[in-house]
């Protein structure tokens, strides 16, 4: 008989069930583990994504808004930077006129736009007409005070000074009256003729023309010859308070003075210390070296160039000869660009223009060009 015990196979079995539950316990634990552990790293990486998604979002939010803003401002990238506050004016003399096009232009329709130079030295054009001449008084609605209904003026000179004076109403400051406006040749030559009579007896031959012509431009080159001028007076019936005072030193002259290139007027003979203390004499850029009170139209964009730079009329063309093409921006938004072209005196001329907006004008510079300003 064997020594060797025989095994109980309950036990093993029971040895063998409980190794397997255990096993079958440490699979599973280790199976959640595992798949707590991927949904962990799972959940990491599906965050991680979101956050480069939505750093991804702030980036393309910021590019966008760069964008717009670019588009806004109207500006190429290509141009030379410009200043983001106030006003500042590029040369774009080199750029060409982008997204451009060409349009045909008859002179008689541009002659009037607001850029006629007239002077002593630039007679008015012979083509010159006054048929779109209106009365100021009638015109304005009586918005405009006026000498009498016979003082006419181009409609946008109108336009431009009711504007003004409705503005200047607002704030306090009435009482302007049109002193002088359009003058016919005839009467131009009649007034010139007339101080010639009173200098008769002290000159004679040129030295009398020239003499009168300090007082009184020769018929034709005068700038009341050309409807887009005029001169203020302040008038108020049975108010000597206002009637006593001097334009210049009123706080309506003062006013009208500082904002008229706001509305597309300009002062148009500055001199020493005239309107202003402080202002650069010009006289010897107009020609004229009287105390006038003498404000021209020529239009929204091309006063705020003449007031950025300081330019009187003769020297703002200048400046357009030597920068035919310039962009006009306010606070880093683009305004106004603005382009001369020579075109001579051609009764129709073609002239480029840019797709980028249809809001321009034109006008003649009796220099040869045409000016166009594109407003933004």
């Amino acid at each position: 008989m064997s020594n060797n015990k025989r095994r109980d196979p309950i036990k093993l079995i029971l040895v063998l069930t409980l190794v397997l539950a255990i096993l079958t316990g440490a699979v599973y634990f280790a199976g959640n583990f595992i798949t707590q552990f991927r949904e962990e790293l799972l959940a990491d990486k599906q965050a991680e994504v979101q956050a480069a998604n939505e750093q991804l979002k702030q980036e393309y939010a910021l590019e966008l808004a760069e964008f717009e803003k670019e588009q806004a401002a109207g500006a190429n990238k290509a141009w030379p930077a410009q200043k983001t506050e106030g006003w500042d004016v590029v040369d774009l003399t080199h750029y060409p006129l982008e997204n451009a096009g060409y349009v045909t232009v008859r002179r008689g329709d541009v002659i009037n736009g607001g850029l006629l130079l007239v002077n002593e030295w630039h007679s008015r054009p012979a083509d010159f007409a006054e048929d779109a001449l209106v009365s100021i008084g009638e015109n304005s609605k009586d918005v405009i005070g006026v000498r009498n209904y016979s003082q006419k003026l181009f409609p946008q000179a109108v336009e431009a000074l009711v504007a003004a004076l409705t503005d200047a109403k607002a704030v306090g400051l009435e009482h302007y009256v049109v002193d002088d406006a359009y003058r016919t040749y005839a009467e131009q030559e009649a007034l010139f003729n007339k101080t010639m009579e009173k200098y008769a007896s002290r000159y004679e031959g040129d030295a009398l023309i020239a003499r009168t012509k300090k007082e009184v431009n020769y018929p034709g080159t005068s700038e009341f010859n050309s409807g887009l001028s005029f001169t203020l007076y302040l008038y108020a019936r049975g108010n000597d308070a206002v009637n006593d005072q001097l334009f210049s030193t009123s706080e309506q002259g003062k006013w009208l003075y500082e904002n008229s290139w706001k509305y597309g007027l300009v002062f148009r003979f500055p001199k020493a210390d005239f309107p202003l203390p402080g202002t650069e004499d010009k006289s010897y850029k107009t020609g004229v070296s009287l105390s006038l009170n003498c404000f021209r139209y020529v239009g929204k964009a091309h006063a705020a160039v003449m007031n950025h730079l300081n330019l009187c009329l003769e020297e703002y063309i200048e400046y357009l000869q030597e920068h035919p093409h310039i962009a006009v921006f306010e606070n880093g938004v683009l305004k106004y660009e603005i382009v001369r072209q020579q075109v001579g005196d051609a009764e129709s001329f073609s002239v480029q223009v840019t797709n980028k907006t249809r809001n321009y004008t034109m006008s003649l510079d009796n220099m040869g060009g045409v000016v166009t300003a594109f407003e933004y």
